[in-house]
């Protein structure tokens, strides 16, 4: 199993929920006033079997007009049209946006070989249009273009590959445990999104049920732990990959090389 980090960067948002980008090295924060700051951390998967994208950024282009995501995606040496599985925890737009691709004035879906797994309930509140969390555009485009096999509850995809149906963040959001050889690669989208989150136990107001969230942050920190899982953190400012140790009731996280 091979893990490739595509991070697209850092950005602020605020109540009109505007992705911007925002650098460190040369932006102030004091000049966003009511901003919360998110870094964005879409993941490659390479399997005996596939190639997998975990959940898929907010599309952003270079210089170049090219997805950020695609250009990432050759610098790990592979071409986007080899991916093969899109994983989505969630449909929040700062995790779809790169599903997607503008050329020529329309979209497009950013991987048309990829089979996408979805959530049916989160899929049908994301079409509802009843949060602007979600963007219609796109999923209009996925289901008119792209492959997409919905699940419910919880089971396994593909061999290997295993989906539960978490609802902290989301009421539909769902998590993933990878396996190949021994290995267990964890992905919890935002119910486990930056380390940070297991050293504090908190109720977030941005999540569907903040005290489900809450526990299910240290329940899968103890089962990382435990299981000496590689977890994948979406959100997290510096370390993306990691393993979790707990020890003296305290919990840390190992940079994972990858």
């Amino acid at each position: 199993m091979e893990i490739f980090a595509l991070g697209e960067g850092s950005y602020s948002v605020d109540s009109s929920k505007q992705f911007i980008p925002f650098n460190p090295a040369t932006d102030n924060a004091k000049d966003r006033p009511g901003s919360l700051f998110i870094h964005v951390n879409p993941f490659l998967v390479k399997t005996d079997r596939d190639l997998i994208v975990l959940d898929s950024g907010l599309g952003y282009k270079d210089a170049q007009g090219n997805l950020l995501l695609h250009q990432h995606i050759r610098e790990a040496g592979f071409a986007p049209g080899e991916v093969s599985l899109v994983l989505q925890s969630h449909l929040h737009y700062d995790h779809t946006g790169g599903l997607v691709v503008e050329r020529n004035g329309k979209l497009e879906p950013s991987f048309p070989q990829a089979t996408h797994i979805i959530q049916q309930g989160e899929w049908d509140y994301a079409l509802s249009g009843k949060s602007s969390s979600y963007r219609l555009p796109i999923f209009e485009t996925l289901q008119r273009e792209a492959k997409i096999e919905f699940v419910e509850g919880s089971g396994e995809v593909r061999p290997g590959i295993h989906y539960e149906l978490s609802g902290g963040h989301t009421q539909y959001h769902q998590v993933f445990l990878l396996e190949e050889e021994g290995t267990k690669c964890f992905f919890g989208g935002d119910e486990l999104p930056e380390p940070e989150q297991l050293l504090r136990k908190f109720a977030a107001k941005y999540d569907y049920d903040g005290r489900k969230a809450m526990l299910l942050r240290d329940e899968y920190g103890q089962k990382a732990a435990a299981e000496d899982w590689i977890c994948l953190f979406y959100h997290a400012k510096n370390t993306s990959v990691g393993r979790v140790k707990y020890e003296h009731e305290t919990f840390n996280v190992i940079p994972y090389a990858v």
